[in-house]
This record gives C-alpha cells, structure tokens and sequence, in this order.
C-alpha cells in the first residue's frame, strides 16, 4: 500500500496536486470558522438556581428556600456536586455536572425539577445564564449628558442592556454602578388611622391605579376605533393622586395620608474608576460554547451604532476593556513563535542535509501540517488559543520526512549505474518504500504515547486536551500523505538534478 501511495504521487502529479489543492482549501475555511480564543475554558458544566427572598434573614432563606432547593434538585443524572450559598434575602445554589453532559440538558433537567419544589409566596427561583467565569469579553462606562447616576442607570438598564443582549452569543449584560431609580410611599400612620385607610387598602388602590384597560371598540361606518383605559404611573405626582377610597362622597387621595417621593433601590456597594468615584458600567457576558471573536465583532458594532443616534444627547458609551486585544496579542505570539520555529528547523535542516532544495523539501511539511491541524481542531470543536497551537511540534512533525529523504539521496549516491528518467522513479519509490513502513509505525508510536492524555478528566483533560489533539492532528496528515508520497514526489526533480550533476 506505501509503494502504491508513492508511486500515485509520482506518476499523478496534477491529481496528487489537485488533491493538495483540496485539501489546502478545506484548511483554509476550517481556520475561517474556528472558534478563536485567548485562552481555553477550563470551566465545568454548571447550572445556577438563583432565589430571591427579600427582607428576610439568611437564616430564615436558608430553611424556607435553600433546603427545599437543595433537597428537591437532589439526584439529577449526572450532577457530581452541588453546595449552597445563603445570605440576607438571597439564595444561590450551583450544580455542577460531569462533562458527558450538554449544558442544555442540564439546565432542561433543572428547570423540570424546581417545578415540583414548594417555596414561599412570592419566591420564583430562575437559572443564571449560560455563561462562565471566563465570558466576560467587553467592559464599557456610560458617561456624559450631564445626568445623574441615577438617570445613567435607568439609560443602562431600559436602552443599552436591552440593545446588547439581542446579539446572538451574548448571554448576559452585568448593569454596575449607580442606582436604579423607584418610588417610594411611606405612610403616616396617624393621618392613615384618621381616615380609616389602613396599608392593604393603600396598597389595592396602588396596583389598581397602575394598569391599562381595554373598553372593545366603537364602529363608526366602516371603521372601528379601539378604545383602552391607561391608567399607568408616569411620575410621582400620578401616584400621589390615586385614590384610596372615598368618604361621604370626598375621595381620598395617596398625598393626603402618605408622602410620595422618588428613591432608589438600597444597594451594597458602589463602582469608582480613575479619578470618579460613581460612575454607571456594564459587562457583557459571551454564551458558553460561542466564538469570541464573533460575539466581540457584534457588540462593537452595535455599540458604534448606540453612540450614533441611539442614546439621549451627550451620553456616549467608553470602552475600557475589549478582550480583542488580548485574543489579537495571543494569536500574534503564537504565529510568531510557529514562524521563528519553522525557521530554526529550516535552518537546522539544511546545516545536516547540506542541500538547501532538500531542506526546503522538509521544511514544506511545516506549512501543510497547519491545514490539518485547523481541521482537526474544527471537527474536534476544539478553539484555536495559546495552549492549542502553542502545542506545534515542528521537530516531530518533520522527523519522518528527514528519515525519508535522508534514505532517497543515499540510494541515488550510491547507485552508479546508468539512469533514466523511468529508472530514476523506479529508484525513489523503492528508497521511500524501505522506510515508509518503520516512518510509519514511529508516527503511529507517537500518537499512542499521547492516548493517556486523552483519557484526562475534567480540569485537566481541557487543559491538555487540546495540546494532544493538536499534535495528533498534524502528524496524521504527515504519514498518511506526506511522508510516504509527498515528500518523494517533491524529491524527483531534486534528484534529477543531482543526478545530472554526477
């Protein structure tokens, strides 16, 4: 079989070229639609049930939401780990689950099993999204237009967030900083009791004041008018006149019993940057699985598109942190790294082989394993980053061609007998015939000495994972074509040359 593949690549140059050609092409757009990253993701497969308790003490959400969360998410397929986190108002319970399992199965399985959970009136535990520690790509600040933090929160929250989360790949957009505008009534208990208005009664007249009504339609001729009762809260002054109820015909109003006033959300901290100490930031917050450089491209776009006439007068949104840099800085290093070293064992090469159209021969292995490795990566689902083609091993990658152009120019400088072009060819093929099989087998040695990696589990295998496929994938391609084929196909007119040359 290694004497037919050789003696093809020979006498079929334009199809063994064609081939090639192919083959190179499918290198090409499986390195287009890699997923490019800075860095792997390390992370596991894990869902996060978040509850919401508010005003009640860690203790009490600990026994009336934590434990019925924990007991009731208990025993879900392939979950290894689960462990709590409680605190004032506030439930947090991640599940982590083995790596044989499709992050949308397990939020699936989540999601069936709080339904069946009894919780407190009022406590609707929800899934975080589907992101993780590492998602975290853009970074900006809303700054300008002379508002308030306040007014900087609510532009945050009901413009940029809702623009940025529509983009396919992003799953969550972080709001930080500010404070998140609402109204407040706080009732005077005396002149409550003096109207006989107690607080459910207030609270009643609250909810039934903030609400639209539709009233069917009106027909007049051939056109039918809608009609609808808007009731909703624009301001405070709106809420200050809902009426309570009425007495003796005099209604009472929410100003006459209670202060109405705009306040904001009590919150735990404060965001500063550079020389301010309030400022308003987002994060956004790439989906598990998606392609970074992609997710970044879109949000950039939309975020230009924001800036240009998509947010009130003087509002701008400023980036300060852009994951491209970083993802643009690895693929740099690496490249450069690949290049200096296919250049070092060019030049080593040459120093041993003492033919510089040899050596280029054996350094041409170096480009034609990229392909293979970019389609490896890309069937594997495996993102191109610094620990995936960092792993590039020209040294091992060219030794087997070494082996077999050492052995085709020892043969022609042994042989003194007359040649012809035909006896020329008859000789390579026997030359990379009688090493093709041991090439073979010493490739095959080296893929077998990876196995152990690829039976890592969790953190490591993702970590090392990646560096084997790599390796793999590059000295594949290198036995099956290149060695027993190509390599003496490339070698015929160097030989001819030299031939001419004794």
């Amino acid at each position: 079989m290694i004497r037919n593949l050789v003696s093809f690549a020979i006498n079929q140059k334009m199809f063994f070229g064609l081939i090639m050609a192919v083959f190179l092409g499918f290198g090409v757009v499986a390195f287009r639609t890699l997923p490019i990253e800075a860095f792997p993701d390390v992370t596991d497969v894990q869902v996060i049930v978040i509850a919401l308790y508010p005003g009640h003490a860690a203790e009490e959400v600990e026994k009336q939401v934590t434990l019925p969360l924990e007991i009731g998410l208990s025993g879900i397929p392939h979950a290894v780990r689960t462990f709590s986190h409680t605190q004032f108002g506030l439930s947090f319970i991640p599940i982590t689950f083995d790596d044989t399992v499709d992050p949308y199965f397990a939020r699936q399985q989540v999601l069936e099993r709080l339904h069946s959970i009894d919780l407190p009136e009022g406590v609707k535990p929800e899934l975080a999204p589907l992101a993780t520690p590492v998602g975290e790509l853009f970074r900006y600040q809303l700054k300008g237009g002379g508002l308030s933090p306040t007014d900087l929160r609510s532009v945050q929250d009901w413009t940029v967030v809702r623009a940025l989360k529509v983009i396919p790949g992003v799953a969550e957009v972080v709001s930080r900083g500010g404070f998140i505008k609402q109204y407040e009534v706080s009732l005077d208990l005396a002149k409550a009791k003096a109207y006989n208005s107690p607080i459910n009664q207030v609270i009643t007249a609250l909810k039934r004041g903030n609400a639209n009504a539709g009233g069917s339609h009106v027909d007049q001729g051939e056109q039918q008018f809608l009609i609808r009762g808007l009731g909703l809260l624009r301001s405070a002054s709106d809420m200050a006149n809902v009426v309570v109820a009425e007495r003796k015909g005099t209604p009472i109003l929410v100003k006459e019993i209670a202060e109405v006033k705009q306040s904001f959300v009590p919150r735990q901290g404060i965001v500063g940057r550079d020389d301010e100490d309030e400022v308003v930031t987002g994060i956004v917050l790439m989906r598990k699985g998606e392609n970074p450089s992609e997710v970044l491209k879109a949000v950039r776009a939309r975020i230009d598109e924001l800036n240009g006439n998509g947010l009130p007068k003087g509002v701008k949104i400023d980036a300060f942190y852009d994951r491209t840099w970083l993802i643009n800085t690895t693929l740099s290093t690496v490249f450069k790294n690949l290049l200096e070293g296919a250049a070092l064992v060019a030049a080593v090469l040459f120093v041993f082989l003492g033919n510089f159209r040899t050596a280029a021969i054996v350094a041409l292995i170096i480009p034609l394993s990229l392909p293979a490795t970019f389609i490896g990566l890309s069937i594997k689902g495996i993102p191109a980053n610094l620990l995936s083609l960092g792993a590039m091993d020209f040294g091992i990658i060219v030794d087997g061609a070494v082996i077999v152009i050492e052995n085709i120019f020892r043969t022609l400088s042994e042989d003194t007998s007359p040649r012809t072009p035909e006896t020329l060819k008859e000789k390579i093929i026997d030359a990379a015939t009688q090493v093709g099989r041991p090439t073979l087998f010493a490739m095959l040695i080296v893929i077998t000495a990876h196995l152990p990696i690829f039976a890592l589990q969790r953190h490591e295998g993702r970590i090392f994972a990646p560096m084997a496929y790599t390796v793999v994938s590059g000295v594949d391609w290198f036995v099956v074509v290149f060695v027993d084929a190509g390599a003496a196909a490339g070698l015929l007119p160097a030989a001819e040359a030299a031939a001419a040359r004794r």
